[in-house]
């Protein structure tokens, strides 16, 4: 957690936005269980967040983001309670972003999902997707008319074009001749600045000699981006697939060359989200179920950190980076952690 959060809580400065009615004033109390929770200039220690300590971390809080897959859901089906808790949120007055990796969805199918599901309605500006951000970063960084060559889903591509980024490389792609002199002579867009590394279920060997081809031919010039470096992707059962993080290492490999990656941990994300509102780190909760990318990211903006174990990440993993001895795996310990958000109900009162 940010040191001025910790302090700002634990001296009794916690408060509730105006407006947000009784559940707002139940959450007014409890500054000094703060104190309690954690000492704020130590160490993360990773508490439960419950009782009092609860309260007054919510009630310190202006902003909550929300990873997604394995926090509000898993597939198509919420976590018991998600739904509710976030409503109360809402009553409260707390504003509500949702951060994501998953670079397969539109904003727009987003609050669809959301609205389907029984969550509070979300506008488009609260989705802060890895296709929007780096869809945002493209229009900043290349010059106007500038293409990109997109190695991603259709949500990806839809993104570019909301932004005005003309582009191509979506959907499959055959090999232009049978001997790698042919692979090498095929034609090239004279506008691609870019190269976009995203999930993308037709990625190929066709793809990846075209990323190449396009990144030799512009050097420096030409842009290396990553959606994630997410290595896999956990399913249901304790299966997996590999993710986005194996794609932009192909493309990294045979460049030679570092990606950028726009979503977490990189804070651009977070810098997307503070571009859109009026966001102090120190009132806000970043709530997530990873720790090497939600929890990371977190830390490194100095927001209060909140895990949820509804996901991919166990409290024994937490545990072994706590008592390490390695300050790079002190980063990924968060400041607090629930069983589910729906843990947070008692908190919120009625």
């Amino acid at each position: 957690m940010g040191t001025r959060s910790a302090r700002s809580a634990a001296n009794g400065e916690a408060r509730g936005r105006a407006g947000g009615g009784a559940a707002n004033r139940a959450l007014g109390r409890g500054g000094a269980a703060m104190a309690d929770a954690m000492a704020a200039d130590g160490p993360r220690r990773c508490r439960r967040l419950e009782g009092e300590a609860a309260r007054a971390v919510l009630a310190n809080a202006d902003t909550l983001l929300f990873d997604c897959d394995g926090v509000l859901w898993r597939g198509e089906a919420a976590v018991s309670g998600a739904a509710e808790t976030l409503g109360r949120l809402a009553a409260a007055g707390k504003r509500l972003c949702y951060v994501t990796n998953n670079s397969g969805r539109t904003r727009a199918a987003y609050t669809e999902k959301l609205r389907r599901l029984g969550f509070p309605p979300a506008e488009p500006r609260h989705i802060f997707s890895s296709a929007f951000c780096a869809a945002r970063y493209l229009r900043q960084a290349l010059p106007p008319g500038a293409a990109a060559y997109v190695l991603g889903s259709p949500a990806l591509a839809a993104e570019l074009e909301a932004v005005g980024i003309p582009h191509l490389g979506p959907g499959p792609a055959a090999l232009p001749g049978p001997a790698p002199k042919d692979w090498v002579q095929a034609p090239l867009d004279p506008a691609v600045r870019a190269v976009l590394v995203g999930f993308d279920e037709h990625f190929s060997y066709a793809k990846l000699c075209q990323a190449l081809r396009y990144l030799l031919r512009g050097g420096s010039d030409c842009l290396l981006v990553g959606t994630n470096r997410d290595h896999r992707l956990p399913l249901e059962g304790g299966a997996g697939i590999p993710g986005t993080g194996c794609l932009v290492k192909a493309v990294e490999t045979a460049a030679q060359r570092e990606a950028f990656i726009v979503g977490k941990p990189n804070r651009f994300m977070f810098d997307c989200v503070a571009g859109e509102f009026q966001v102090d780190p120190a009132r806000t909760i970043m709530v997530g179920d990873r720790l090497d990318t939600d929890i990371l990211m977190g830390n490194d903006c100095g927001l209060t950190t909140l895990l949820t174990l509804t996901g991919v990440t166990a409290l024994d993993e937490v545990r072994g980076h706590q008592d390490s001895g390695c300050p790079a795996r002190h980063s990924l310990v968060p400041d607090f952690y629930v069983d589910s958000i729906a843990d947070l109900l008692p908190a919120l009162g009625e």
